[in-house]
């Protein structure tokens, strides 16, 4: 079990590093194919709508056929819309490229989830689960570090190439040692899907944990592209300082997978999602006060680390909806995640339009850290 949950982290990690692999050469991509800086940035929209919008279909997917199986085929895809970017002659086909790319990555994290699932007991499940959060951290890290440092070095076409290589070792190596995986081939039945549709949402806490990560995403993550804003109004202008103090929340992310294991024993589900609830909330208190960035990277790695105490254990909940529609329920919990994604920069803008993005930062501190308390309220193991 060990080799394969190590396999698992290793195709998570490598299908990461895609994700935020464009955001540092979009200068130079505009550059390259002669189209303005504001439409290049549309490729972080063009690879990530369509990452939310095939999760559904995908889990279902994943709960009628072979799930190692299916997300080596996403990997597969993934890769090779990468190396298709790379060779793009115009900005459409990288636009469609990425559509690609986000369409294929969109299988393989939640997949993976359900894996664990599959093989991890429940007791055991919020350790394996944080070291899956450690590789995908590391790698939405490693991939913009890396794509900045290529860029620079060889240009974007090389960019491309360099991850679509990872991916395509990621299968040299994974697919032969996925065939020794226990997962018995499944025949591929659509007529699951419907039925398992209504098992996860029969559950009534399926209202509690998608509500609990849409709210999560539009309220914390929907600050982020406004971050560079409040640090100029703060005095701080350069465009590095934003990333780094944006980086904080990935490093705390890194931190909470390195040591969940020793945290858990003794603090217990409910009081990690009181306390990641509350820790988001004045986190986001902090961020309304415009500090000299210095403070706000620290505030972004607390961030970080609350955030995973609470968002890690409703996952741990949607793993255990419906244990025979895992696939589903898992990409239902990333359908509902990345809505908030799309919704929380709205939900800010017209706040920053209106009334000013101190009060939607003031109410999104009270929702955050009522989620988590109702999420404490709720979600509990009963005794068997």
């Amino acid at each position: 079990m060990t080799r394969t949950l190590n396999l698992v982290a290793f195709v998570v990690f490598a299908s990461s590093l895609f994700m935020r692999s464009t955001d540092p050469v979009i200068p130079q991509i505009a550059s390259g194919l002669s189209v303005d800086v504001s439409s290049a940035a549309l490729l972080a929209t063009a690879f990530t709508l369509p990452y939310a919008l095939i999760q559904p279909a995908l889990g279902a997917l994943a709960d009628t056929m072979n799930k190692a199986r299916l997300m080596l085929l996403c990997m597969f895809v993934l890769a090779a819309a990468s190396i298709g970017s790379a060779l793009a002659v115009n900005f459409e086909m990288l636009v469609i490229a990425r559509v690609i790319a986000g369409l294929a990555a969109g299988g393989v994290v939640p997949i993976a989830f359900a894996i664990v699932g599959d093989l991890v007991p429940v007791a055991q499940r919020q350790v394996a689960m944080g070291r899956l959060l450690f590789a995908i951290m590391t790698g939405n890290l490693l991939g913009a570090t890396l794509a900045g440092v290529v860029g620079d070095l060889a240009g974007w076409r090389a960019v491309f190439f360099c991850v679509g290589a990872v991916g395509a070792i990621v299968l040299v190596v994974a697919i032969p040692a996925f065939r020794r995986t226990t997962e018995a081939p499944k025949a591929f039945d659509l007529s699951t899907l419907g039925p398992n549709y209504r098992t996860i949402f029969s559950n009534p806490l399926a209202k509690i944990c998608f509500g609990a990560v849409f709210l999560e995403a539009v309220f914390m993550y929907g600050v982020f592209p406004y971050i560079a804003t409040l640090l100029h109004e703060a005095g701080e202008t350069r465009a590095s300082i934003a990333g780094m103090v944006i980086a904080g929340f990935g490093i705390g992310g890194a931190l909470y997978g390195l040591t969940i294991s020793r945290i858990l024993p003794w603090a217990g589900e409910t009081l990690l999602m009181r306390a990641g609830g509350i820790i988001m909330g004045a986190c986001l208190i902090v961020i309304s006060l415009r500090l000299p960035w210095q403070v706000e990277f620290v505030n972004f790695l607390v961030l970080g680390f609350g955030f995973y105490f609470l968002h890690a254990v409703i996952q741990i909940y949607a793993s255990e909806l419906a244990p025979a529609a895992r696939g589903t329920a898992l990409a239902l919990h990333s359908f509902f995640f990345f809505l908030g994604h799309a919704a929380g920069p709205i939900v800010y803008g017209v706040g920053l339009a209106t009334v000013g993005i101190t009060p939607v930062l003031y109410v999104g501190a009270i929702v955050l850290a009522a989620v988590g308390l109702i999420c404490a309220h709720w979600l509990r193991r009963h005794p068997v």
